[in-house]
């Protein structure tokens, strides 16, 4: 039976958890991408222990996948993968926009103007990984406002496990500038328009990535 885990060991633990995977995430480790305990666990100055954990974790969740010989790796995902995660988030995005809408005041939708802003200064500079970061701001800002935490949670692991491709796909479309759809999501906001916010969020979810599965 193993001793249970020291404090010190849980913090470090979550630490080197929540790095690695908001580096997933955020696209900046690359689909395929092989990670060793030994290289996690000398990044993060931390044991073998905590390293473990946290990629057990993140194994668990989607984040790494692990082969029959023990390689640790961030997911290349095949092109029906891709689309089973695009049609999740196809249904779960709208309806999380929809159940924000009442909640959705001015002040709100003034702040995801200027979060839209912040995506147009990353397309500018050409920064990838902040692209997505505000990106996932955007949409995470305004689902909040949903109140619904069960389905936020899943959303979030979808968006991990999509997040190596997601870089993939910036570097696809070659980008010039910020989404169109969270134009037309703004509007719908502010019109207090449902079906028109649904489907400006599921466009939206659903456009770049159909890049990726193109032939």
């Amino acid at each position: 039976m193993n001793a249970p885990a020291r404090p010190a060991d849980l913090s470090a633990h979550e630490q080197v958890y929540r790095n690695v995977r908001t580096r997933i995430m955020l696209g900046e480790l690359p689909p395929g991408k092989a990670l060793t305990l030994r290289g996690i666990a000398r990044d993060h100055h931390v044991s073998m222990t905590p390293a473990r954990e946290a990629v057990r974790r993140l194994v668990a969740e989607g984040a790494l996948t692990i082969s029959a010989s023990g390689r640790v790796s961030t997911p290349a995902l095949s092109d029906d993968r891709i689309e089973e995660l695009a049609a999740l988030r196809a249904l779960i995005e709208p309806e999380l926009a929809a159940r924000a809408l009442p909640r959705a005041h001015f002040a709100l939708i003034d702040r995801l103007a200027q979060m839209n802003a912040r995506i147009a200064d990353a397309v500018e500079n050409h920064d990838a990984v902040g692209y997505i970061r505000c990106n996932l701001d955007f949409h995470r800002m305004l689902y909040l406002r949903a109140q619904a935490p069960a389905m936020l949670a899943m959303l979030e692991t979808i968006w991990l496990q999509l997040g190596p491709t997601m870089r993939a796909l910036y570097g696809r479309v070659k980008r010039n500038e910020p989404p169109r759809h969270h134009r037309m999501i703004l509007a719908a906001l502010r019109a207090g328009d449902e079906p028109a916010l649904r489907l400006a969020v599921r466009a939206d979810v659903t456009h770049g990535l159909r890049h990726l599965t193109q032939s």
